[in-house]
């Protein structure tokens, strides 16, 4: 399980290289340090509420996107083989129930 402090240091780094901004500008843009920014993204340092809200608006997105975590495909194919091992056991069981039933009439036959 991610922590919260991870989620926030990856949607940090996400956010800023989708909008081409470097550590230093984005620093500038919420009048914080470079320094500060880069203990953030590697998930040495979590800033308090109004941290955030500075960080986001210069990153012009609300706070709150910060901490959305995105499903991985690692647990989509996790999901994913859990329905398959699932629906494979109910057909198995179905048809092992159905042979029993079959056998006992054909003995009472």
């Amino acid at each position: 399980m991610t922590s919260l402090r991870d989620v926030l240091a990856s949607n940090l780094k996400e956010s800023r290289k989708k909008r081409g901004i470097s550590q230093a500008k984005l620093a500038e843009k919420a009048n914080i340090t470079t320094q500060y920014i880069a203990m953030i993204e590697i998930s040495r340092k979590f800033p308090t509420p109004e941290m955030l809200e500075r960080i986001a608006k210069a990153l012009e997105i609300e706070a709150h996107e910060l901490f959305v975590v995105k499903p991985s495909s690692e647990g989509a194919m996790e999901r994913l083989h859990d329905t398959l091992v699932g629906n494979i056991e109910r057909i198995i069981s179905d048809a092992v129930e159905k042979a029993i039933a079959s056998k006992c009439k054909r003995q009472e036959q």
